[in-house]
Formats: structure tokens, C-alpha cells, sequence
């Protein structure tokens, strides 16, 4: 078992360096920020006094260094467009970020299942099959059109919902919600439908696609033979099997649920970290922008080392040659 672990996290060590090292290597050719920090009458002596501070002047593996460094220490360094320490802005911008992230996968992940499992149940149902159809729109529509489509229809036709921004937030310590004003709860149902919308069609399907095979189980047909009522069948025995794999999916998609609010967030001028890599790439500024995409290796790597984990610890198949190896 240590083996294994210890395995996982070296993989997941060298995909870090490894994204890091892709993503500090392309912001060399996005652009110089020296031309946006610095007016039309700066001087030569003034772009090379700034380079200096900035660090721009050293060659790109020391500062790619001294980047990893800092970051352990969670030092992003600054932003060159505000002038403040990224972490800070990084912390200010998160809750927005986290919640709608929050939300989107708590919808994602009811709905979803729910659906799944009567689509299952009722498969031949009108309902089951309308519900099977329309399923499609979020699986086939890109996320900014259903965003503008939902904006369309509840805030421009019915005037329902707020079309962009928060709304009011309530600050409890350094953490600023909108889930506790009115027109904070507004404000989240439309960018959280919208970034929602594709995970929960997709794990709808996953659970229908293995609620409908447990179902062909022999341990199931010998449940109803039995006698057992169909919820208990249903609910007690296939329901249970049937979530192990969509555990797995469903916690990976979690991970893109926070990757992808950067598309939501522009379209709704949602107030988070993905609407502030966005205005980063347009200044050039590459503390922020490699902050951020940092933070989502972290994320994501840190998710799919807990699935492999999760997968050891369940499967004997793994334990069986003492190396956990697949």
C-alpha cells in the first residue's frame, strides 16, 4: 500500500513540474507586460530599471525556478496589471469561483442522479424517453451558448433573473457569500445552470447506462424472484452497485466543473477567479495567469490521485500482486 502511494504521488509531483513548466513557457509569447505597466514616454532606462524589478531580465529556468519556489510557499508573486500580491487577489476572488462551483456540482450531482435512475427504471416510458431527448441540449450545445440562451429567455423576454454580476454578498471573515441575500440567490441559478447543465446530462447518462446493466444482474432478478418490492430492488441493491463507478466519474467532473467556470464566469461577468485569467491574458499578466492554471494542475491532479487511491482501497484485484499496479 505504501508502495503505491508513494508511486502516485511521485506521478502526480511530475505532472505539477510538468504543467508548470508548459504553462510558464507559453506566457513568453503572449506578450511583453512591460508595455502595458509603463505609459507612451517611458525611457529605455525605465523598461530596463522595471525588468530588473520584475525579475524579466534573468534567464527563463531561473525564473521558471524561482516561480516553483515561491509558489511551495504560496508567494505567486505580484500582479502586474493591480500592483498586489496575486495570493491576495487570489483569496478575494475564490469564493465566487468555489460557490458557483458548489452549486453547479450539487445540482449536477441530484439532478443528474435522480434522472438517471428514473430514466432507468422507466426506460420505456414516454417521460423517461422525452427526458432522454432533451438531454442532448447539454451535451451537444457549448456552454457560452446556453449561458446567452438562458439570458435571453429568463432575464432579457421574462425579465426573471439578473443577466450578470453577484448581486449583495454577505462577508464572514475573509469569506464573501451570496447565498444568504436575496438577490445573491438570484444572481447564482443562471451561471450555475449553466455550467452545471453538461456534468448532469453526463452523469444522468452514466447512471442510467449502469443502472441498466446491474438490473440484468442475477442477484437482482434473484431479489425480485423473492418477492421484494421494486424500491427495495431498486433502491437498496442496484442503486448501490450502480454508484461505485459514477462515484469516480462524478468526482473527476467536480474538478472540470471549476476549470470550465471560466467560460461561465465571462459570459456572466461572474465575479471569480476564471473572469480574472480571463482579464490577465488581455494585460499580459503572468503572475496571475500562472497562479491560476497552477491551481487548476493542483486541483485536478489532487482529484484524480484520491480516484486511484479510492480504487485501491476497493478493489482487491489491485492488492493481489502486492505492487497496486493496474
Amino acid at each position: 500500500m505504501l508502495t503505491y502511494v508513494l508511486k502516485r504521488v511521485l506521478q502526480s509531483a511530475l505532472v505539477l513540474l510538468v504543467v508548470g513548466l508548459v504553462a510558464f513557457s507559453m506566457f513568453q509569447f503572449v506578450g511583453d507586460p512591460i508595455d502595458n505597466m509603463l505609459g507612451q514616454e517611458r525611457t529605455d532606462a525605465d523598461i530596463a530599471r522595471l525588468r530588473t524589478e520584475l525579475g524579466l531580465d534573468q534567464p527563463f529556468p531561473v525564473q521558471y525556478y524561482k516561480f516553483l519556489e515561491n509558489a511551495v510557499q504560496g508567494d505567486f508573486g505580484v500582479s502586474y496589471r493591480q500592483g498586489r500580491p496575486v495570493a491576495e487577489i487570489l483569496v478575494e476572488r475564490a469564493p465566487a469561483t468555489l460557490e458557483l462551483a458548489a452549486v453547479s456540482g450539487f445540482l449536477a450531482i441530484s439532478i443528474g442522479i435522480g434522472l438517471g435512475v428514473f430514466t432507468a427504471i422507466r426506460k420505456d416510458g414516454f417521460l423517461a424517453n422525452a427526458i432522454m431527448s432533451i438531454s442532448l441540449i447539454g451535451v451537444s450545445l457549448p456552454t457560452f451558448l446556453i449561458g446567452i440562451l438562458l439570458i435571453y429567455l429568463f432575464s432579457v423576454e421574462l425579465g426573471w433573473l439578473p443577466a450578470f454580476g453577484r448581486g449583495d454578498v454577505v462577508h464572514i471573515g475573509w469569506w464573501s457569500t451570496g447565498l444568504l441575500t436575496a438577490t445573491g440567490l438570484k444572481a447564482i441559478i443562471l451561471p450555475a445552470i449553466t455550467l452545471g447543465l453538461y456534468q448532469m446530462t453526463l452523469i444522468m447518462r452514466l447512471v442510467r447506462s449502469e443502472m441498466l446493466e446491474v438490473l440484468r444482474q442475477d442477484y437482482v432478478r434473484f431479489a425480485r424472484a423473492r418477492g421484494l418490492k421494486d424500491r427495495t430492488v431498486n433502491f437498496r441493491h442496484a442503486l448501490k452497485n450502480t454508484l461505485v463507478p459514477v462515484i469516480t466519474v462524478t468526482g473527476l467532473q467536480l474538478g472540470s466543473i471549476i476549470a470550465f467556470a471560466i467560460i461561465t464566469e465571462t459570459v456572466f461577468q461572474w465575479p471569480g477567479v476564471g473572469l480574472l485569467f480571463i482579464n490577465a491574458v488581455q494585460f499580459v499578466d503572468i503572475p496571475v495567469m500562472a497562479a491560476y492554471l497552477m491551481l487548476i494542475s493542483v486541483m485536478f491532479v489532487g482529484i484524480n490521485l484520491i480516484v486511484d487511491l479510492l480504487y485501491f482501497a476497493i478493489d482487491p484485484r489491485l492488492r493481489t500482486d502486492g505492487k497496486g499496479a493496474h
